[in-house]
């Protein structure tokens, strides 16, 4: 197991990240949108409408992108643990609190690559979140096998990679769950999860997130000079 790194941080990478912001997003899972063009009357996109969102809903602080890419890089992948506390902050600004819940949920690694990192990050920041808000947090799901990073991988690869990886550990009896994890990309993983707690028993299931990829961000493709009217 690697030894956390000591890295010193100048002020500009501790200024507090922008939260997220759009005009458009999905009601359920958050997504945000250039325009209302994919969204229906019940402001849902295609993933939700066709019900491939295990969760019920989902929240996010950020954008995975400048500042606050940098910060869950230095936890993450420069393993300085002291950034969970900022980062369960953050956390803690994006949950409406109006709506109470039974435990927090970490999404868990398999043990070589906890091994590998030396921790586990959203189980870190689980832990964050639950002493400042006074919620148990449980271990309610393992990981069946070792999967290949997502990283690189298209939308419905990332389904097929964490199919059947999940399972609970224990029956949740109708509980309200909070399922932690530090970045939203597709939510294939977070899907996965959150139907395996369905599985457990849980009466709902809601995903709370550092940041998401934000597809906005995205270049937008180039006209032919032909297509141009």
């Amino acid at each position: 197991m690697q030894q956390a790194s000591r890295i010193p941080l100048c002020s500009g990478c501790l200024r507090a990240p922008e939260p997220l912001s759009a005009e458009f997003f999905c009601a359920r899972c958050g997504t945000p949108f250039r325009n209302a063009f994919p969204l229906d009357a019940e402001g849902l996109c295609g993933l939700c409408r066709h019900g491939l969102r295990g969760f019920d809903a989902a929240y996010c602080f950020g954008s995975y992108d400048g500042r606050l890419r940098e910060w869950i890089h230095l936890y993450k992948y420069g393993r300085i643990r002291t950034m969970a506390k900022p980062l369960a902050e953050l956390l803690a600004r994006a949950l409406p609190r109006s709506e109470p819940f039974d435990a927090l949920v970490p999404v868990p690694l398999h043990w070589r690559r906890r091994w590998q990192r030396g921790f586990n990050q959203s189980d870190l920041l689980a832990r964050g979140l639950g002493r400042k808000w006074g919620i148990p947090v449980i271990r309610a799901l393992r990981r069946l096998r070792y999967t290949v990073t997502q990283t690189a991988l298209s939308h419905s690869a990332r389904r097929k990679n964490v199919a059947a990886v999940f399972a609970p550990r224990r029956n949740l009896n109708s509980q309200r769950i909070l399922l932690i994890d530090d970045v939203l990309t597709t939510g294939s993983t977070a899907s996965a999860c959150a139907a395996a707690l369905h599985r457990a028993g849980a009466d709902r299931v809601v995903l709370l997130t550092v940041a998401r990829a934000d597809r906005r961000l995205s270049a937008l493709p180039t006209l032919n000079p032909e297509d141009k009217s």
